[in-house]
Order: structure tokens, then C-alpha cells, then sequence
């Protein structure tokens, strides 16, 4: 039976007080693994109708940027409106805790009166946040609302993911593959070319399901009703891009189409550009804005249309933390031409062995002829160890490809985007100085965000010093590296040690102090001392310290350990046997992978050693 109008009415008016008929309904159209190659962005190669037609009635985005290359950090800043450092739901597939007081942006809009869907992805890697949806799963759709329920509603396309270059077509009806354009940084050969084609037909496969999608609310009448955001998760799935926080990894397609109902929530004309800056962060809000919904105080995001909206942003951040079963640390700073990005573990080449990364054909020939003297300076990079820190001048080089941070010319604006990067660590209490293993075992039975607040449990200036320190020490700096792997703290102990990993031979004079660290208590300083002076050449005790890591209860110890006794490579074969024949049980990602069985996977290839049990090291969803 259908209630009575004026009953709908009160029961649809929200908590600002807006009835339901002052209200826009709000479309979501997202999708997975790319960057604005568009039709609309001016990109020759793309065929994008529906989109190129939808960005002709939109707000068309140039500078907006995920938060992280990876989809499941980057939909944890989405849903929350906050940093995923400040969380600890950098790393990828984490399962932290949401903090308490905090809730999915949904949950503010289905308070305000609004039918919330989602369709239908949610991997949010975070645990926690019940109650944000009035329905998620793949029959979720906003036709299922009441009557007279405004809607917000999001449909997530899977289509263009990096899984879909794998495809194998040979053929692609509105792309030639020899056309494809390739990247300075990738070489120019037929399989590279492929995968770079098959990205380009998959995006054209998404355009029709847009369509669909946009021809929907048009058949209901709800066109001149309904804000419509279309937006890209991060960058394309090809290798360098996914998962890194170069442009091509975190710069992504954002239109946002206001019917003119509405068009006082305009930031331009139908159809214009807009350089303003605009991050992963600043969606929640800016949809509860839309909403007529004040954003909680709580959210790090600034909206950017409604009736809450903030000043242009000068800066986005972004992150790397663990991507899978290799760990790394990489924070990033952008303002509307330069980027800043610090590489927390300069001692990794950028190109770590991810398996499921590895299975795109253009990551293996990539590195085949790298390893085979085929590539040239700029191909041959990604294979290589990190500097420390990284400045381009987008503008200028938009592939991100010379690094000026040596560049005296370039000293201000370095100076400046550190101190950014600085200020903006502090004020959301980055969690990402602790090793995984740590974070956790300091937050004990709290959210980590928790932990970042309270400077008893994690002085975090402190230890950002540390690591500066660390990191910037140099072959002369021996003596301050000492003193940090003395220190108390096992936080401060770890970066002294990453320290000393990172000066490689000129490490030589801290060997004493590495092997008494072998017998710290904290896994993580014990495993990068072992690491240290396995690159050092100094073996004696290295192998038992590690072989005892692998029984160490907290999986992330572990994690670190077999990271580094796949290193190993020939030393660690005894090892590496018993673990084959055992196994490691421990589920360290949120939807059951095991991270651990994966590195004892490619561990026992390498090594030619004895597949793992059965149920080891399964792909995953990602």
C-alpha cells in the first residue's frame, strides 16, 4: 500500500532540512584502471562516444587525481573522505579497523533522507562501516527506491581492468595496434603495443555500458533530476601506471554533468574545462555537499560543489604503502604543475616482483629485455633502484621521466613541496613510518587511526626525523645511524637500519651493530638487519634469524621475512624447502589471499623447488 503523499513528505525531508524534491539524485558511473584517455581529454587514439557526449554537458576535470594507484586504498579514501595513512588502510588488501565515530559517507546521506545503492563493489579495505547502504550487490539500482526517495547511486564497471588487457584479441574493431600510442617509458615492440591496443578497445567497451547507464535515467525521466559524476579509480592497468604515483598511475578522468535545474552548483559551463585541483579525498564531502549535507569534521576532503564548498585545494597528496605481498612506502605531493614524491625505501628497484602484476605480457617482455641490455636509459629506469626523491615539472615533462631534483634551478620549489609533504604527514598522523606488523601490534585492540593521534604510543615527529635522517645520512653518516639503531624506540631502530640497508657496501663500518640486531626484539628490525647484511655479504646468522621470523606469530613479520629470503635467491634454499613442504596458513589480505605463499611461490620457481601445497598462493581478486 503506498502511504500517503504528505507522509512522504515528512518522512523524506533530511536532516538539513531539504525536502526531498530540493534535492538532486546523484549518479556514480566509475570505472576501473585508467587514466583520461578520452576522446573528450583531446586523447586521437580513444573512441569514447558516450562518454566524449556526456563530458559536452559536464564539468570536464584535467587535474584530478586518486590518492593511491591501487583501487582498494583508493576506494578507502573514497568512502570515508579521510587518508588512508591516517586509517592504516594504505597497505593493499588491509583489514583495519574503521575508527570509531566514523562512518561511510553513504550512511550521512541515508540520514538525510536519500536511497543509497551500490553496484556493486565495495573492497574497501577497511572493516567495519555496517549501515552505509539501503542495498549493495549486483541487482542494487536506484529504480529500486520508494516513492519520492531522491537517490544516490553508484554503478562500478569492471571492464577496463587491468585483468582484461590479458584478453589475448587479436584484433580490435575501432583501434589498429600498430597505431598504439607507447609510452617513452615502455619499448615499442609488438606485445607492448597489443596490451596498449586491448586497454584502448576495453575503454571502448565501457563507453556502451555508460551509455547504457546514462540512457536509463533518460528513459525514466530523471535526466534534469539526476547529478551524473563518471570518474576513473586510477591509472591504467599497465605496468607503471597501476600501483605507482607518477600521473599515469593516480591522474584519472573526472566529468560531472549538473542538469540546469541545478546549474547553481556549477563550477563552469557545460562542456569547459576546469584545471582545478580536485582529489580522491574531496568526493565524500563534496557529494554530502551536493546533498545540502554539512561534512563532518572528521573528513580530510574539502568539497568542491554544493553548498558547502571549499576554496581551490593548492596541493593533492598520494600514497604507496604494501602492494600485495611486496612491501614499499611512497608519499607524493602535487600542485597544478610540479610533483614531489619521496621514496621511503630507495634500496628497491621501482619494479618489485608482483605476481599478479607480472602476469600482463608487458611487464614480462619489459623486463626480459631489460634484462637482456635492450632498453634504453629512460625504459631502463623502472628496473632500477629509487633515488630518494623525485621532482618533476608535469607541464614540461608529462611522462614524468627527468627527475630535476638535483636541478639547483628547481632548489625552491623542491624546498617548498617538502615542507608540504612535512606539514601534511603531521596534521593527519601518517601511520605509514611503522611497519604493518608494528602498526598493529601498537594499536593492540584500537583502530590505528587511534594510534596516529596519540603521540605517548607514536611520537610520529620523531620518527619522521628518523627516517629523513636515515634515508639522507650518507657514506659519512655512520655515526648518526648507530645511534638510531641503539635507540629505544623500535620505530627509530627500524629506520636506522633501513639507513644502513640503503648505504648498500659503504654500510660496512654498522656490520657489528647489525648482527647484535639480529637479536632485537621486534621482527621488523631484526629482518632488515638480516637484509642489510645479506647485502653487505656478512651471512652468519642471517639464515636462522630469518628461518626463526617465519614462526613469529604476526603474519606481516613473516610477510617481510620471506620478502627478503626470496632475495636470497641460492642461500636461503634450505629454508625456502621446509617452508615449501609446510606452508604458511596466515590470510593476509581481506578477501583470504595469502601474500605470504605468494613470495614462497616465486621463491620455489626461482630455486626450482617443489610446488607449494595445493591451496598456496591463489590469485585473488583484485
Amino acid at each position: 500500500m503506498k502511504l500517503p503523499r504528505l507522509i512522504v513528505a515528512i518522512l523524506t525531508l533530511g536532516v538539513g532540512g531539504h525536502a526531498a524534491a530540493d534535492r538532486p539524485n546523484i549518479l556514480w558511473i566509475t570505472s576501473e584502471d585508467n587514466n583520461p584517455h578520452l576522446g573528450a581529454y583531446g586523447f586521437e587514439y580513444a573512441h569514447t562516444p558516450a562518454l566524449d557526449a556526456l563530458a559536452a554537458e559536464s564539468a570536464i576535470y584535467t587535474k584530478a587525481f586518486a590518492t593511491a594507484g591501487v583501487c582498494a586504498p583508493a576506494r578507502s579514501t573514497i568512502i570515508t573522505g579521510m587518508y588512508p595513512p591516517a586509517l592504516g588502510s594504505e597497505h593493499m588488501r588491509s583489514r583495519v579497523r574503521v575508527p570509531d565515530g566514523v562512518k561511510f559517507y553513504p550512511a550521512y546521506l541515508r540520514a538525510a533522507g536519500y536511497y543509497c545503492t551500490n553496484n556493486s563493489k565495495t573492497d574497501y579495505n577497511l572493516v567495519g562501516g555496517d549501515g552505509a547502504w539501503d542495498e549493495s550487490s549486483g541487482k542494487a539500482h536506484w529504480k529500486n527506491r520508494p516513492e519520492g526517495k531522491p537517490f544516490f547511486a553508484i554503478f562500478n564497471h569492471t571492464v577496463s581492468h587491468e585483468s582484461k588487457i590479458r584478453l589475448g584479441e587479436k584484433s580490435f574493431p575501432h583501434h589498429e595496434i600498430d597505431a598504439a600510442p607507447v609510452p617513452p617509458y615502455h619499448p615499442d615492440v609488438p606485445e607492448v603495443r597489443r596490451d596498449w591496443a586491448q586497454y584502448h578497445a576495453n575503454l571502448t567497451k565501457l563507453d556502451t555500458i555508460v551509455a547504457r547507464n546514462l540512457r536509463e535515467l533518460e528513459e525514466a525521466g530523471l535526466a534534469d533530476e539526476t547529478i551524473v559524476f563518471y570518474y576513473g579509480d586510477h591509472g591504467s592497468g599497465m605496468p607503471r601506471h597501476k600501483r605507482w604515483l607518477w600521473d599515469s598511475g593516480i591522474h584519472i578522468p573526472l566529468l560531472v554533468r549538473i542538469p540546469d535545474k541545478w546549474k547553481h552548483l556549477r563550477e563552469c559551463a557545460p562542456g569547459e574545462k576546469t584545471d582545478r585541483l580536485v582529489s580522491f579525498v574531496d568526493l565524500a564531502p563534496t557529494v554530502l555537499s551536493l546533498a545540502g549535507v554539512r561534512p563532518p569534521e572528521h573528513m580530510h576532503g574539502k568539497a568542491f560543489l554544493g553548498e558547502f564548498a571549499a576554496a581551490p585545494r593548492d596541493y593533492v597528496h598520494a600514497f604507496r604503502g604494501r602492494m600485495d605481498e611486496r612491501y614499499d612506502m611512497v608519499r607524493a605531493v602535487r600542485d597544478g604543475r610540479f610533483k614531489y614524491l619521496r621514496n621511503y625505501n630507495p634500496h628497491q628497484i621501482f619494479g618489485q616482483h608482483i605476481s599478479y602484476m607480472f602476469q600482463t605480457d608487458t611487464t614480462r617482455k619489459w623486463k626480459a629485455m631489460f634484462d637482456a641490455g635492450e632498453l634504453d636509459a629512460v625504459q631502463s629506469a623502472f628496473w632500477q633502484t629509487k633515488p630518494y626523491e623525485e621532482l618533476y615539472d608535469t607541464a614540461a615533462d608529462p611522462h614524468e621521466v627527468s627527475n630535476l631534483a638535483g636541478d639547483p634551478a628547481q632548489a625552491e620549489t623542491l624546498a617548498r613541496l617538502r615542507a608540504e609533504m612535512d606539514r601534511w604527514q603531521v596534521e593527519i598522523g601518517d601511520l605509514g613510518l611503522l611497519p604493518e606488523g608494528e602498526m598493529h601490534a601498537r594499536a593492540g585492540g584500537d583502530p590505528p587511526h587511534a594510534l596516529g593521534r596519540d603521540r605517548g604510543r607514536y611520537a610520529l615527529e620523531e620518527v619522521m626525523a628518523a627516517a629523513a635522517t636515515a634515508l639522507t645520512a650518507g657514506e659519512g653518516g655512520a655515526a648518526k645511524l648507530r645511534a638510531l639503531m641503539g635507540d629505544g624506540d623500535a620505530a627509530k631502530r627500524y629506520w636506522g637500519v633501513v639507513g644502513a640497508l640503503h648505504l648498500g657496501a659503504a654500510g660496512a663500518p654498522l656490520a657489528g651493530d647489525l648482527q647484535a640486531l639480529l637479536a632485537d626484539p621486534n621482527g621488523d628490525v631484526k629482518a632488515v638487519a638480516a637484509h642489510a647484511l645479506y647485502r653487505l655479504g656478512e651471512k652468519d646468522g642471517v639464515l636462522e634469524a630469518l628461518s626463526g621470523l617465519m614462526r613469529d606469530p604476526n603474519a606481516f613479520v613473516r610477510l617481510r621475512a620471506i620478502n627478503v629470503l626470496d632475495e636470497m635467491g641460492e642461500d636461503a634454499r634450505p629454508e625456502i624447502e621446509r617452508i615449501a613442504r609446510e606452508g604458511d596458513v596466515a590470510k593476509t589480505g581481506a578477501y583470504g589471499e595469502n601474500y605470504i605463499e605468494r613470495v614462497i611461490e616465486t621463491a620455489c620457481a626461482n630455486l626450482g623447488v617443489a610446488k607449494v601445497k595445493p591451496d598456496a598462493a591463489k590469485g585473488g581478486r583484485k
